[in-house]
């Protein structure tokens, strides 16, 4: 057991006291308080709450210098598989978290008190405060100890925190935890929870950040999901047809997501020698209760030219050379059902009844959760996980498939009572996941999906390196509500946005696909060409907005991607973007020579604390004003880059472009412009330095980017500027094709592009261009600016 380095005082923990050769904690219990930096936050703790300086843990080499933290655990009176006890009151302090709204997804919630804290909450922000002195923000991130995972939850009574641990198994018990939550300070909010990840992942050893980690290689493609254009009734001569229409539009796809209704699957009261695999159960939902037959693909692909999966893959790369990485869907147990027990060829299997904990049956009703609850799972015995993935991903992998979409991950905490509990049983099942992905598919190609929550960051994420931080895109609401098909949309971005604050540390952002004839179409585009991740859409064969689609996609089948991932600006972590009437969600990101903020009103709908389910507000799909400026982006990097580079030191001015709009204004560093939009409308703004690039002349100069795509800056890839006999040149590296923007502060004697003289235009300090495609989006255009 960790040392406890703490005195007591009244029967309850004092301040901590130095040991030799560790750091104190920056948080003790003074008195009945919990306090960071002396500054009290967590009121009444009782006398069973333990704190552990992170120092005792975690050696500060091993957690890359970050030391001051602590954990928090506790003692109980008896053994149990589950614990929930009070850590302490939160008083009119503001606090931003993630919490699950379903068993499969997470997403944003503010408050002020204890009374407020949801369900299920993964994460905890406690805003920061000028007053006395200066309390700073205090992260609560519950994680896992032992055979124990925890979450945060609203106590029973008088604004109590409170912290759940469960095991998942009656047979898993325990009374004595160390470190089930743990806590950290700073200054820097994006930082702060950087650090935090860093300080766990010293501790557990259990998953590697993405700072030690590569996203596959999908994240700069654009791509085609065949979901909402098939269903379950997609098939080989639709997907070809899907990608030549696309590619004749002059966007071709680089990625081709074959989604679910590929495999082998059947009811448990189907005959599997029947021959329908599964294919006449394409209601919806109706097939989420059927099991998997055999690891090769069903009879729609497997006859294919006598070929099957890998001819088709392989006849569709061959014929369409933007194609170079093809996915296919599958659920982590193999189908939403699992295995059918006895199935010739497969891991032997156990239908295993589902268990929905305390926590989850206050989430959101869900259909997958309902049907999968009534059907139990054809679960493989966790000795044998990694059977179930190598020969699936042997054969994929031999067909010619790049990587897979994993989804329903989510689902092992309610089949675990018999396989030593939930942590255990996920330990099992990830390791043969990350071991069969690295063998099969470059060690990442992976995308996760319905996998918000601790249990799979922390013990999932070794080799994964992109995953969905966001609900579904729903086209409309399943529900009924007309309105969803708009509300529902602000709610998809928030998801994205905030969960990335927490996930991003584990998984590069997934903002999931869209459709690009869609209502809100435009509003989806501009938060995926600024969100860092991959960008595909999941149109009806033939049914696309083209003139929307060439602003997101190049014609090889690339994009145009940020250099990190976008998070919410600091000014709205601790605010509500759906439903408070007056709240805009910006968020930010860098591209290699601006920054972007986008601004997107979301408000008119969300999670509902009485329904306990996700519903229109339409009192509050009102016109937002906000104000955005240069200081929106965290030039430091701190989050969405590991290092952003741009250096703004000694910048005095920035060209702030209006992309929608169209029109530039130069603003300093604590300047900033006021924005008025419609619901569900957006603007995107790049945030490009101005440099002086003769001072001799006074020339100012800003590469902005290409004015025809959503990612404007993220087209200019390389600047310089040079003395040039008696004159100065700029010269900008151009990714792509169209008009391209620069501020300068005097007009150019002559542009040139790839050496050759062009005309341009010059108006309000704005110089534009008109670059070719040069034909490979490796192949950059070559602008020059004479002066």
């Amino acid at each position: 057991m960790a040392p406890n380095l703490s005195k007591a005082t009244a029967g309850v923990l004092g301040d901590a006291v130095a040991v030799e050769g560790f750091k104190p904690s920056r948080f003790t219990i003074k008195g009945k308080n919990l306090a960071v930096d002396g500054h009290p936050f967590l009121l009444d703790v009782p006398a069973n709450i333990r704190l552990t300086p992170a120092s005792t843990l975690v050696p500060a080499a091993d957690a890359g210098g970050v030391t001051g933290g602590s954990f928090l655990g506790f003692d109980a009176p008896a053994a149990k598989s589950r614990h929930v006890v009070p850590v302490g009151k939160l008083r009119d302090i503001r606090f931003m978290s993630i919490f699950r709204f379903k068993v499969w997804w997470t997403t944003h919630w503010v408050g002020s008190n204890g009374r407020d804290v949801e369900n299920e909450t993964q994460m905890m922000v406690l805003d920061r405060s000028d007053s006395d002195g200066g309390r700073p923000y205090v992260l609560l991130l519950p994680i896992i100890e032992g055979p124990f995972r925890a979450s945060l939850e609203s106590g029973k009574v008088e604004d109590y925190v409170d912290l759940c641990v469960e095991s998942g198994s009656s047979a898993v018990t325990g009374a004595v935890f160390r470190a089930a939550l743990y806590l950290h300070a700073g200054d820097d909010p994006f930082e702060l929870v950087r650090e935090a990840v860093k300080v766990v992942r010293a501790h557990l050893g259990t998953f590697r950040t993405m700072e030690e980690k590569t996203p596959p290689p999908i994240v700069d493609k654009f791509g085609w999901c065949t979901w909402d254009a098939f269903y379950l009734k997609v098939h080989p001569e639709g997907v070809w047809e899907g990608v030549r229409r696309l590619a004749e539009g002059g966007c071709p796809p680089g990625l081709v997501l074959i989604d679910d209704g590929w495999q082998s699957i059947c009811h448990d009261d189907d005959d599997p020698a029947s021959g329908e695999e599964g294919m006449n159960r394409t209601s919806a939902g109706e097939q989420m209760p059927c099991r998997l037959i055999k690891f090769q693909e069903n009879h729609k692909f497997r006859e294919y030219k006598q070929g099957g999966m890998g001819q088709f893959v392989r006849e569709m790369k061959a014929a369409f050379p933007t194609v170079e990485q093809v996915y296919v869907w599958h659920a982590l147990c193999g189908y939403w059902g699992g295995l059918r027990p006895g199935a010739p060829g497969l891991p032997p299997a156990k239908v295993v009844a589902p268990k929905l904990s305390p926590g989850l049956q206050r989430t959101m009703e869900d259909l997958a959760v309902d049907k999968i609850v009534n059907n139990g799972v054809g679960l493989v015995d966790p000795k044998r996980a990694h059977e179930l993935y190598d020969g699936l991903h042997s054969h994929l992998k031999a067909s010619g498939i790049d990587g897979v979409k994993v989804d329903v991950i989510h689902l092992l905490e309610m089949l675990c009572e018999e396989y030593g509990g939930r942590v255990e049983l996920a330990k099992a099942y990830f390791s043969g996941l990350t071991a069969s992905v690295r063998r099969h598919f470059g060690g990442n190609g992976v995308i996760a999906s319905m996998e918000h929550c601790n249990d799979f960051m922390l013990l999932g994420t070794e080799a994964v390196a992109l995953g969905r931080v966001g609900d579904d895109f729903w086209c409309t609401d399943p529900s009924g509500d007309p309105n969803g098909t708009f509300w529902l949309q602000g709610c998809h971005m928030v998801h994205c946005a905030y969960n990335s604050l927490w996930m991003g540390h584990f998984i590069h952002p997934d903002w999931d696909m869209f459709q690009s004839t869609h209502p809100c179409a435009a509003f989806h585009a501009a938060s995926r060409a600024v969100s860092g991740g991959p960008i595909y859409v999941s149109d009806a064969v033939g049914q696309h907005d083209f003139a929307l689609l060439r602003r997101l996609a190049l014609p090889d089948g690339t994009i145009l991607r940020c250099e990190g991932y976008a998070l919410p600006t600091r000014d709205c972590l601790f605010r509500d973007p759906l439903h408070d009437g007056e709240t805009m969600l910006k968020i930010w990101n860098v591209n290699r020579f601006a920054g972007v903020v986008g601004v997107f009103n979301c408000q008119g709908g969300g999670w509902s604390t009485e329904a306990r389910r996700n519903k229109c507000a339409s009192e509050f799909s009102v016109p937002v004003t906000a104000r955005a400026s240069p200081a929106d982006v965290e030039w430091r990097g701190s989050g969405a880059a590991k290092k952003s580079p741009i250096d703004v030191k000694g910048v005095d001015q920035f060209a702030v472009y209006w992309v929608e709009a169209r029109k530039l204004d130069l603003l300093r560093p604590d300047e900033g412009v006021e924005l008025t939009l419609e619901p569900f409308t957006y603007e995107l703004l790049v945030v490009a330095p101005v440099r002086v690039i003769s001072a001799e002349r006074g020339i100012r100069f800003a590469p902005v980017g290409l004015a025809n795509m959503l990612n404007t800056a993220g087209a200019v890839q390389a600047f310089e500027f040079r003395k040039d006999g008696g004159g100065v040149t700029a010269e900008v590296g151009v990714k792509g094709a169209g008009e391209m923007v620069a501020y300068s502060s005097a007009s150019p004697r002559l542009c040139r592009v790839n050496g050759e003289e062009v005309e341009f235009a010059y108006k309000d300090g704005i110089v534009t261009v008109d670059v070719p495609w040069s034909g490979s989006s490796s192949k950059l255009c070559r602008v020059e600016y004479v002066y």
